[in-house]
């Protein structure tokens, strides 16, 4: 018997291989499926399976492009409906890989399809199990993103107490514990930093299984936080559940060079928008004018999703060297499929062919510090959380959440200077690329964020509740 996490950093996301006897099955898979065929090749095995734990919210699954590649069978667990073939596995029902066995077990509560995979080794014992986002290190999955008009959150997780309780703690303490997230996923609100652990432990230290809590403790303690999830959360749940297409051809049709002439005329149509995939550094010193920052050295994906309301939107990509694919690829793990193409030389091809260029006047902590003496505006643009935490002490601080950016435009005045600043930089050129694509100029951006700032003058702090996002 074989198992492999294959963690991808970025989604704090967590896919896993299975293989006994040259049989192999997949759970969870990303969009872009190669690697798990080649791994399966490598090791001259033969995928069976691909087993997924629910409808993913957060990405797009690659689930029904391994089916076709490999010739395997994609399973959900009970109540799933699908617009594809799957099957759709009774809660118990085992399934053979080699020498080993996956057993369902059905967990509804994060969602109602949700299914945790119980793996027996080659003597019949519990060995592991594949847990998604019913459990995860430290925390468990949030309970509010099926919710329907005759479904509430407190049903939903009265419904993952039970699950809980019921098919996960009865098992054995030395089971392994897969779980389908790690720290930074929005799908929980106190998970570990590890990636694998035992059900014992998780008995021991997880605020969710405590022995003497009650259904109505529990329900509190889980609902208690929550925000309103990203956009794009239901959009992702309905391309996993209904198809979406192929990722080789979403690769092929966006893998387009653009000269500067044919860039720009792309760019020039209503509707395109234009993402600068370069860090935060070099965009600040200049861009193509109207463009967004979305730094691939950040949350990439997240911050996409959140913030581009159409999945369909037609985007140009401007990217480092060598990371087009890569651009293309994480745009299409939660969704957005239409990349007309990228600039083929990327920025220096635009500022070589003098074209104007726009930029971001940037400062250091040393002169906001020396600024903020001034009575200057600024806007702090991390979560509320952060922000309620802990922030500069000056009446002339607003909270201005990112994630918040299109419904706040009307609070910010387009004859003030104002001086933004996030935790450690990228969050805030962010804004700021937005508010300058819609005319707000006036915006000097503070580098290095709040991480700096606070060593430099002085803070408000307070305790503040634990969120999602």
């Amino acid at each position: 018997m074989y198992v492999e996490q294959l963690y991808t950093g970025c989604l704090a996301e967590a896919a896993y291989y299975i293989e006994s006897n040259g049989e192999a099955a997949i759970v969870d898979p990303l969009r872009e499926t190669d690697q798990y065929v080649k791994l399966a090749e490598a090791r001259g095995a033969k995928i069976k399976y691909v087993f997924e734990t629910h409808f993913h919210a957060d990405f797009v699954s690659g689930h029904i492009d391994l089916a076709k590649k490999t010739n395997s069978k994609v399973v959900f667990g009970p109540t799933a409906t699908t617009g594809y073939d799957a099957l759709i596995a009774e809660d118990n029902q085992e399934f053979k890989i080699g020498n080993v066995t996956v057993k369902v077990l059905h967990t509804p509560g994060h969602t109602m399809e949700s299914t945790t995979y119980l793996l027996l080794d080659e003597n019949g014992a519990e060995h592991a199990i594949f847990s998604g986002d019913t459990l995860f290190l430290g925390d468990v999955g949030r309970p509010d993103l099926a919710v329907k008009t005759d479904l509430s959150q407190a049903d939903l997780a009265g419904m993952l107490f039970d699950s809980l309780r019921n098919k996960i703690m009865t098992l054995n303490d030395s089971v392994t514990v897969y779980p389908g997230h790690g720290a930074g996923s929005a799908c929980g609100k106190n998970m570990s930093k590890e990636t694998v652990g035992n059900l014992g432990e998780q008995k021991r230290t997880n605020y969710a299984l405590r022995e003497d809590m009650t259904k109505e403790e529990f329900i509190k303690e889980v609902t208690t936080g929550l925000v309103t999830p990203p956009q794009y959360f239901p959009k992702n749940v309905m391309l996993n559940k209904n198809g979406y297409e192929s990722f080789d051809d979403v690769l092929t049709k966006s893998q387009k060079p653009l000269t500067v002439e044919e860039f720009e005329m792309l760019s020039e149509q209503d509707d395109t928008l234009i993402l600068d995939l370069r860090s935060e550094q070099e965009f600040v010193k200049g861009f193509v004018p109207g463009s967004w920052f979305m730094g691939l050295n950040g949350s990439f994906a997240t911050w996409v999703g959140t913030l581009i309301e159409n999945l369909k939107q037609p985007i140009l990509l401007v990217c480092p060297e060598g990371k087009e694919m890569e651009g293309i690829t994480r745009l299409s793990r939660v969704g957005y499929d239409n990349v007309l193409g990228y600039l083929q030389g990327g920025f220096d091809a635009w500022k070589s062919s003098n074209k104007e260029i726009d930029s971001i006047e940037s400062i250091t902590p040393d002169q906001f510090a020396a600024k903020l003496t001034t009575g200057i505006s600024v806007l702090d643009v991390r979560k509320a959380s952060e922000f309620n935490s802990e922030h500069v002490d000056n009446p002339g601080v607003q909270n201005f959440p990112l994630c918040d950016v299109h419904t706040k435009l009307s609070e910010v005045d387009t004859s003030k200077t104002y001086y933004m600043h996030c935790l450690g930089g990228y969050r805030s050129v962010i804004t700021n690329s937005i508010l300058k694509s819609k005319g707000y100029n006036n915006i000097i951006d503070v580098a290095e964020g709040f991480e700096v700032i606070k060593t430099k003058v002085p803070v408000t702090e307070f305790v503040c509740p634990t969120t999602l996002l």
